[in-house]
């Protein structure tokens, strides 16, 4: 019996090592077709084979070579178990651990990662060449726009490009049709390595090959013929309209045996004429392909550049398919291929190039992303490229995102391999759903101005909300195709009101503008001037008319400007008298005014007797009558904004609020200052020229961000010496005046230049007394400087 069982033994162990051996010979053999299926791009049989020899022995090497043939077909959810797997292994690392976060959130597995990075004992800085955080970024500031399915152009398989011809014909490309398994995801690969094809169907993806469709306005897609004899694979159409011409994409095979097919190396362009049934014919090869050695496709005509862009693995790039462009003549002469550099190429394939004014786009698997091709956008400028940006979400998804074309009309085609598609690859156009305005508000010197607030409304009415930020940064959503209309205002500066925001057209996702708000300068003095009164009168004198009369003028035209009526008597008769005579002469001044419609609201008057007189001419003081008269006066001081508790609107013909300081000077320099003339050899100050000193005192009272200057001069009588002292005393006399009435030496520069600066050229003695008198004068001007 024990004979028995031991020979048993042997028997059934000789059976297991017989079973093992057959087991691990099968995987061998499974292996060796799976990695020669992923050499030749076969990428679904080499799944399927990794796939069976992982169910026989479940090694890591085999869970990494499986996820990486999903990773080649674009089925995510598939390369996301996969390389689950493969981290499960004892011989895993941290690149593999990379592919799985990757995976997880190309399947969609955002909302995972955090948990998958901690239960692998990871952080995010842990991978920074996958740049979650500017995954994060991008996913959290999605465009204003939506994706809305090209109705009529997607089917059950792969739809890819869209390309309109202005005629209201969609040239596009698919593999549409029943042919292989359907759930394996499409997409054209860049490169074909002695792959066998067969006269079917890819054997990339068990799919039937590309062609050309075009849909017309009626809905109905047919294909479009090519007379390029052994064409497979045809694609990326794109049209040079002006010429009846269209370029495109095409693998080409010939007979080998037995009815199948041999793919010639590589993909290359080709272009033809299109015939009036839609068909190709007498298609021409591109000059720059050569299918034994390297690829070129996804060609883009840029006919207003006269350009071809395509994307190619041609050796001296930087790495993959990298972008380039070849110009082209009227007789359909290239240039030699211009590669558009390391600022758009990267190490890893570039593709699907397009151009619309000053954007250029194209896709990329290098450049950082949301994984799979991603879309992005470029600065086009006098034919350089630079400036390269992802175009974010919903661009751009975890899956596959490319093709993204500017059509003439400015509609916008993009395809993606997207979930909620029809099929595998599907075309959309992009639609605006709202754009973002962003208003910056700044004062005059840059700073941000705080606490203002904005009110947004549609040009037809209705309010859109906006909203402030604690940086003065004004927000809101603009619908597209709008016009728009938003007030800028705080207490106390001007409000600031831009009609002219609108949408249409506009490709930028932000509208972005720049505001200033200005402080309204509340009570600027602007003009000055006075009027003068008889004794105990306070009837308008003629010789006022002509200062009411300038006044009454700049209301009429300025109506932010009021007048404050500062009215004064001199020292005879009593106080009490004096006061009431003082309110009858402001009241004169307002119902003077009134004759130019002038509304008494905006005069302002103050009285004030004889408590402001301008010299010593007091009770008991024995004054001539000149000086009494100095003190029977109004002032009359022309305020701008003169009511602080106002909320003014700029006034007409400024744009700029913070030029406004130097156009209420232009105004006030509109009734200029006197010139003070003096008798022969004399340095007094006429009587009539203490009346216009008066106002130049009060101005610069009044004004006290002025300087003035004082320039004396001399006729020609007299030495040069002696009257270079003259003018110079007259300077000082007219300076002496002014502090006198309380303005400061230091507000105050004088200059002299004898007779070396005649009004009136009197060198050869003929002149007049009148001349003569015209170069006896002191010249008085001001600046805020």
């Amino acid at each position: 019996m024990v004979l028995i069982m031991r020979n048993s033994i042997k028997i059934f162990i000789a059976a297991g090592f017989l079973l093992l051996a057959t087991d691990i010979y099968g995987q061998a053999r499974l292996l060796r077709y799976g990695d020669k299926q992923y050499l030749l791009e076969n990428y679904g049989r080499a799944a399927e084979a990794y796939r069976e020899a992982y169910v026989r022995r479940a090694e890591y090497g085999t869970a990494v070579k499986a996820a990486e043939s999903y990773d080649r077909l674009g089925m995510y959810s598939e390369s996301y178990e996969w390389w689950g797997r493969a981290v499960g292994h004892e011989g895993s690392g941290k690149d593999d651990y990379a592919s799985y976060l990757r995976a997880a959130v190309q399947s969609g597995r955002w909302g995972e990662i955090e948990v998958l990075l901690k239960s692998g004992g990871y952080t995010e800085y842990d991978f920074p060449g996958l740049d979650l955080s500017g995954m994060r970024r991008l996913l959290e500031s999605p465009a204003r726009v939506k994706l809305v399915p090209v109705s009529g152009a997607n089917s059950g398989g792969s739809d890819i490009g869209a390309w309109p011809d202005g005629g209201g014909t969609l040239y596009f490309s698919s593999d549409r049709g029943s042919v292989g398994d359907v759930s394996r995801r499409a997409g054209i690969r860049l490169d074909a390595k002695n792959n066998i094809y067969s006269s079917e169907r890819s054997s990339y993806n068990e799919r039937e090959f590309y062609r050309i469709y075009r849909k017309d306005s009626s809905g109905a897609a047919t294909v479009v013929v090519t007379d390029l004899a052994g064409a497979l694979h045809v694609s990326d159409p794109s049209l040079m309209s002006d010429r009846g011409l269209v370029f495109y994409t095409a693998f080409v095979g010939r007979t080998r045996q037995k009815g199948t097919r041999e793919i010639t190396n590589h993909a290359g362009i080709y272009y033809g004429k299109i015939d009036r049934d839609g068909n190709i014919t007498g298609s021409v090869s591109f000059p720059y392909n050569d299918h034994q050695s390297y690829g070129v496709m996804n060609p883009y005509v840029d006919t207003e550049a006269n350009r071809i862009y395509f994307a190619s693995d041609m050796p001296g790039g930087e790495g993959g398919f990298d972008l380039y462009y070849v110009e082209y003549d009227g007789e359909m002469n290239f240039s030699a291929p211009v590669n558009l550099g390391p600022e758009v190429n990267t190490s890893q394939n570039e593709s699907h190039p397009s151009r619309s004014g000053g954007s250029f786009y194209f896709s990329s698997r290098g450049h950082g992303g949301l994984g799979g091709m991603d879309v992005f956008t470029a600065d086009y400028n006098g034919g350089k490229i630079g400036n390269v940006r992802n175009m974010g979400v919903p661009y751009n998804s975890v899956r596959d995102d490319f093709a993204f074309v500017v059509a003439g009309d400015g509609k916008r085609y993009l395809t993606t391999d997207r979930d909620g598609g029809i099929g595998l690859d599907d075309i959309y156009t992009v639609e605006d759903l709202f754009r973002i305005l962003q208003a910056r508000v700044r004062d005059c010197e840059g700073n941000v101005v705080p606490d203002y607030s904005g009110e947004l409304s549609r040009q037809g009415g209705g309010i859109i909300a906006a909203q402030l930020s604690r940086e003065g940064i004004l927000t809101a959503e603009l619908d597209p195709d709008g016009d728009f209309v938003l007030r800028i205002s705080r207490k106390g500066y001007f409000p600031v009101t831009d009609g002219s925001l609108g949408t249409k057209g506009l490709e930028a996702d932000t509208l972005k503008r720049d505001y200033v708000l200005s402080p309204i300068p509340y009570r600027t003095p602007v003009y000055v001037d006075i009027v003068y009164y008889d004794l105990d009168r306070s009837e308008i004198r003629k010789d006022a008319e002509p200062a009411l009369e300038r006044i009454g003028d700049l209301m009429g035209r300025y109506g932010f400007m009021d007048l404050v009526v500062s009215s004064h008597t001199d020292s005879r008769a009593s106080e009490e008298y004096n006061r009431a005579l003082s309110e009858r002469r402001a009241n004169s001044v307002r119902d003077y005014l009134s004759k130019y419609g002038i509304d008494g609201g905006r005069v302002r008057l103050e009285w004030h007797g004889e408590q402001n007189l301008v010299n010593e001419c007091g009770d008991g003081v024995s004054c001539p009558e000149s000086d009494h008269q100095l003190n029977r006066r109004s002032e009359l001081v022309l305020e701008a904004f003169s009511d602080s508790g106002r909320q003014y609107e700029l006034p007409e013909g400024i744009e700029d609020p913070c030029e406004l300081p130097a156009y209420l000077e232009r105004i006030a320099e509109e009734a200029g200052l006197p010139t003070v003339y003096f008798d022969f050899d004399g340095t007094g100050i006429r009587p009539e020229h203490r009346r216009e000193l008066e106002r130049v005192g009060v101005m610069l009272g009044r004004k006290t961000d002025l300087r003035l200057y004082i320039e004396g001069h001399t006729d020609s009588r007299g030495s040069e010496a002696y009257n270079m002292g003259l003018s110079e005393r007259r300077a000082q006399a007219v300076m002496a005046y002014l502090v006198k009435r309380g303005v400061a030496s230091t507000r105050m520069e004088h200059r002299w230049f004898g007779e070396s600066r005649p009004k009136v050229d009197c060198a050869t003695g003929d002149c007049s007394e009148a001349q003569h008198q015209q170069n006896r004068r002191t010249e008085l001007r001001v600046s805020n400087k």
